[in-house]
């Protein structure tokens, strides 16, 4: 918890034009792999709370927990970091993550966690396709490549057509657009402090689940309680952790990484639900890690020689 604690001072010290937006592939990516792992374990937290409760019950803790902890952390400080200078695409990509957050969360009612992330994950490429139409960011064949043995990869553990694609995928599908949408506004508006963009996401997502949950309310029960908190404090650390990694490396670089969420949720679905991944998944898996050394390597490699030469487009 201290260490948490620490974690989260160090928003306390960024405020608006002392960050410098840049691009930093390597620790961009370190971040990313940080925050899926955390997002995987608050996706197996929400899909234990779901089978209980309403999904808008879990969505409305998951965002009331984060700005209780940001209440605490910031106190009187956080009237002033909401402070932006771009309210309109802050306001734009909180509601995007609360879509995505709902979407995904409604999901586990009907669907397992390795299939809900394994559709969920297809966002990498729309980031990709999006970073390059909307941000103008250069998208070669290496990076293509990685990202389409990724999308391989997904597409084995997915498997079309043997009954993953029952109507309620459609939720994780939708909340991969929304999700997709949510990162690159990241980007956008990177000239915050992270700090601004995380309390961003927590107010607007209480504030619109706070209207609505009270049409599903049930009492919470005492041997739960722990579960709440520790939506909250995975979805606190992991969104923190995402916004830095869109804020240091461009969008497409990320795009490969978020298929780690795939082994993760495999493994947490095998020890808390009880679902083995069979041969499929782990083949599917085994190639989404290898694609993903490949682009990291790429990025290392081209990190070291840009002070010495113009490298061509990845």
């Amino acid at each position: 918890m201290r260490v948490l604690a620490r974690g989260f001072a160090l928003m306390g010290r960024e405020r608006d034009g002392l960050r410098r937006p840049g691009s930093d592939q390597a620790r961009g990516i370190a971040l990313l792999l940080a925050a899926i792992l955390g997002f995987t374990l608050m996706d197996a937290t929400a899909k234990h709370l779901t089978q209980t409760y309403h999904p808008a019950q879990v969505v409305w803790a998951r965002f009331v927990g984060n700005l209780l902890i940001f209440a605490l952390i910031f106190r009187g400080a956080m009237l002033p970091l909401l402070r932006t200078r771009q309210p309109g695409t802050q306001l734009a990509r909180a509601i995007m993550q609360l879509g995505s957050v709902g979407l995904f969360f409604t999901s586990l009612q009907y669907i397992g966690l390795a299939e809900a992330t394994a559709i969920m994950d297809l966002n990498p490429v729309l980031i990709t396709l999006g970073g390059a139409l909307f941000l103008g960011e250069r998208v070669g064949p290496r990076r293509m490549a990685g990202i389409a043995a990724a999308l391989v990869g997904a597409l084995l553990i997915i498997r079309p057509g043997m009954g993953v694609f029952q109507p309620a995928a459609l939720l994780p599908l939708a909340g991969a657009f929304t999700y997709a949408a949510g990162a690159l506004l990241t980007r956008i508006v990177r000239a915050d402090a992270v700090a601004t963009s995380v309390l961003w996401s927590a107010v607007v997502g209480s504030i619109a689940s706070s209207l609505v949950v009270p049409l599903f309310w049930q009492p919470i029960a005492a041997g739960d309680l722990w579960a709440f908190a520790a939506l909250a404090l995975f979805g606190t650390a992991s969104q923190y952790l995402l916004v830095k990694a869109f804020s240091a490396a461009e969008a497409g670089a990320l795009a490969p990484f978020g298929y780690t969420g795939l082994i993760w949720a495999g493994l947490w679905g095998w020890l808390f639900f009880g679902q083995l991944p069979d041969g499929w998944t782990i083949a599917g898996a085994a190639i989404i890690v290898a694609a993903g050394l490949y682009v990291w390597s790429r990025e290392a490699r081209a990190a070291r020689e840009a002070p010495c030469a113009t490298t061509e487009p990845r």
